[in-house]
């Protein structure tokens, strides 16, 4: 009899995901009465909004919300999606075109596993999201990662991904405002790559999430909308997690073709059915509500954002861009490899991480994560006080 693993080689090759370990460790070591700072998870630290939870308390109270509902969405959250996508990005989709998942993960998950055959090949710009390798591997994609570094303002160009192109190139992932760098690519950049694509036959999955989310004079575009003739060939993932404090509620959504959708919803159909009704009718109040309450997070992510860069900046070794969009700070750190701190000496930035948390109790994620060694991710979703304090003894601990 042959030996069989206990964990499918397929599963078992799947990484934990980066930011949610570091997460977990750090709340632990709150929750033992440690005075940790966490700069690690990606969540607003506002509350939702309470007339978004109200719509939830009165969808629990309606026996309707107790039953099954469509696999891909209930009808008047499709209407929605596909009327404050239009309003807000520009896009105009029917809502036959939209299918609302359990957060923008599965609405990712549900587009690579339509998508992808055996050996297709993704381009995948990098620093990426830790989440997008593990999806990509798991419907057997192969990736094929572009570099790019501080020097660029981690935005890749037309030129770089043709020399990353093959006859194999099926799709390209695309994030702007971006999760781990906050880099915002301009409409004209955008466009340039959405018209190499349409010309090249490629896929394009665009990660919307944070389109909301844009300081200064950064510009959010989405990229069907400035080269239309992409449209066929472009999938949108977006959800309420960001734009309104909701990441704990799991509601997504991703737009496109709509045989993909189709493809797509009946994947679901076997995978989780649909959506929790209740979470639903606070996602329908909430893109039905307008953009509000989203103000006040961005004026506050905007500060903190100026404050964490400055900070960050002021650290002998530590180079960070301006990040853009979304709530992310991504520093450079290689000079720092090397030291000796406190008796230990990083050669990596996991390692160095690792010291940072033991030894002054501040989480933050290593550029490992995100395919980029050499960097820290710092997530200035956390009040003006801790930021500075965090900072503040991480500058300490290094100047040593």
């Amino acid at each position: 009899m042959a030996v069989s693993h206990r964990v499918s080689q397929r599963i078992g090759a799947i990484a934990e995901s980066a930011t949610l370990a570091v997460d977990a460790k750090a709340k632990a070591m709150k929750a033992e009465g440690r005075p940790v700072i966490g700069f690690g998870a990606g969540e607003p630290d506002f509350p939702t909004a309470d007339y978004i939870v109200e719509a939830a308390v009165v969808a629990c109270r309606d026996p309707k919300s107790h039953r099954y509902s469509p696999a891909g969405g209930q009808p008047a959250l499709k209407e929605a999606v596909a009327a404050t996508t239009a309003e807000y990005s520009g896009l105009t989709v029917t809502p036959q075109q939209v299918l609302i998942s359990n957060g923008g993960k599965q609405a990712l998950y549900n587009a690579f596993a339509t998508l992808l055959d055996v050996g297709d090949e993704v381009l995948l710009p990098s620093p990426f999201w830790t989440t997008y390798p593990e999806m990509i591997n798991l419907c057997g994609g192969l990736i094929v990662e572009v570099p790019t570094t501080e020097a660029t303002g981690y935005r890749t160009s037309v030129a770089q991904l043709e020399q990353y192109t093959s006859d194999r190139t099926k799709v390209l992932v695309f994030v702007s405002p971006s999760n781990p760098t906050g880099a915002v690519y301009s409409p004209a950049e955008v466009e340039a790559i959405g018209q190499w694509a349409a010309e090249r036959g490629i896929w394009v999955i665009t990660d919307e999430i944070y389109e909301h989310l844009v300081y200064g004079d950064a510009q959010f575009s989405s990229m069907p909308v400035l080269v239309p003739e992409l449209a066929s060939q472009c999938i949108v993932v977006n959800g309420v997690a960001k734009t309104y404090a909701m990441t704990g509620w799991r509601v997504g959504w991703m737009i496109g073709p709509p045989d993909m959708v189709k493809a797509a919803t009946n994947l679901q159909s076997h995978a989780t059915s649909n959506v929790c009704n209740v979470a639903q009718a606070a996602a329908l109040a909430a893109v039905s509500g307008g953009l509000a309450v989203v103000a006040e997070m961005r004026a506050a992510f905007d500060r903190r954002r100026l404050t964490i860069v400055s900070a960050l900046n002021d650290i002998p070794g530590f180079v960070c861009p301006e990040p853009e969009g979304a709530f992310y700070a991504y520093p450079a750190v290689q000079e720092v490899l090397g030291r000796s701190i406190r008796g230990r000496t990083p050669t990596t930035t996991t390692e160095l991480a690792e010291i940072i948390l033991d030894e002054v109790e501040v989480a933050v994620v290593p550029g490992e994560a995100f395919g980029t060694p050499g960097y820290l991710r710092f997530s200035y979703a956390l009040g003006d006080d801790e930021i500075v304090e965090g900072v503040g003894r991480i500058a300490s601990l290094l100047a040593e």
